[in-house]
């Protein structure tokens, strides 16, 4: 109502504008008329006679002259129409006060939108939170724990989002948040340990140790925390220690343990039992007669090539998919890890790609 109100005003003071020059009397046209003409003959006559230029008997006929033509002058303007005078100013004058608002509001119906309701600024930067990028909820998410620190359900929501968006340092801190607002959990300890590997490029520091020996204490079953203490003992030169904590992880696993086809591949890379990467149909035929050396140096040139080609063309989710499974094979545990990270940055403002990504990642036995 207000913006109607102040479009009104701007018209009134548009119309005032018009009118106000055309109803004023304007003197300039007063003097400019044959009568002030005449008036200025007849003082000038005057001077002339009092100055001697001229006689007494001519500057007596000169002013019955000029008053003359004062006197025809004043009754042709006496008897012209008012109407006549006055009608160019009334039709510029109705123009105005009626054709400005007409043609303002012949303009502004068919282009305008009359009836919308009001958008405020704040109201239209709240966009349904399935149409937003990724990076736009996690800032909005950010900015609410700003004002307040303390919210430990939303550390618990953005630490995730912020380890698959490669963030890890960040995730790392909203863990610690997490865990000091929301609860000490084995899940978050284990998160938190997770991360810390992540963001020393998968070594386990002795942070993340700690994490994990934590998670372990309150959950001893924790999944994740207990095969990264494998990877740990694996990584300070005692893989026997690691296939023990593993195998012993695979006796009490479920059959449909999403993380077991994991386990078994770090279990034969240990043994020296590791299975190749299952090759293309063509590729398959021309390896036969290779050697061993042979056959590993052409699957390794294969994955380095797909690797490659992932880096310049992110999108393709099978490509990172069949990237990290050939990691998972050939026992390049970190390369893997590192590869799941990649395509997790790659896909950052892809949700539904995002999603199959994780999907994928679950099914390969990862932590999607």
């Amino acid at each position: 109502m207000a913006l109607w109100f102040v479009f009104a005003m701007m018209t009134a003071v548009a119309v005032f504008a018009v009118l106000w020059p055309l109803g004023r009397n304007v003197q300039a046209q007063r003097e400019g008329s044959e009568a002030t003409v005449y008036k200025d003959q007849l003082a000038e006559v005057d001077r002339d006679a009092a100055t001697g230029l001229i006689g007494a008997s001519e500057a007596a006929a000169a002013k019955v002259e000029i008053g003359r033509r004062l006197l025809a002058s004043a009754e042709a303007e006496r008897s012209a129409p008012t109407s006549a005078r006055r009608g160019p100013r009334r039709a510029v004058a109705l123009l105005a006060l009626l054709g400005l608002p007409v043609l303002a509001l012949a303009v502004y119906l068919p282009l305008g939108s009359p009836m919308l309701p009001d958008d405020p600024l704040a109201e239209r930067a709240k966009v349904p939170a399935n149409s937003q990028p990724l990076d736009n909820l996690v800032a909005q998410v950010e900015s609410h724990l700003e004002k307040n620190p303390t919210d430990g359900r939303g550390w618990t929501v953005l630490a995730p989002v912020l380890a698959k968006t490669g963030r890890f340092d960040d995730a790392a801190r909203a863990y610690r948040n997490a865990i000091t607002y929301a609860g000490e959990t084995a899940d978050r300890r284990a998160d938190l340990g997770e991360v810390l590997t992540s963001a020393a490029g998968g070594v386990v520091t002795a942070d993340a140790k700690t994490e994990f020996e934590r998670a372990v204490a309150l959950k001893p079953d924790e999944p994740k925390a207990r095969y990264y203490l494998g990877l740990a003992a694996e990584q300070d030169g005692r893989p026997k220690d690691a296939a023990t904590i593993w195998r012993a992880m695979l006796e009490k696993a479920p059959a449909d343990a999403p993380w077991r086809p994991m386990l078994q591949a770090e279990l034969a890379r240990l043994d020296g039992t590791a299975k190749q990467p299952a090759l293309p149909e063509g590729a398959a035929a021309a390896v036969q007669n290779m050697s061993e050396a042979d056959r590993a140096a052409m699957i390794q040139g294969m994955v380095a090539k797909l690797a490659a080609k992932l880096k310049q063309n992110g999108d393709d989710v099978d490509g990172w998919l069949r990237l990290v499974r050939a990691y998972m094979v050939l026992g390049e545990t970190d390369k893997a890890k590192n590869a799941q990270s990649e395509a997790r940055q790659a896909m950052a403002d892809k949700p539904d790609r995002l999603k199959q990504l994780n999907d994928g990642f679950k099914g390969l036995g990862l932590d999607g």
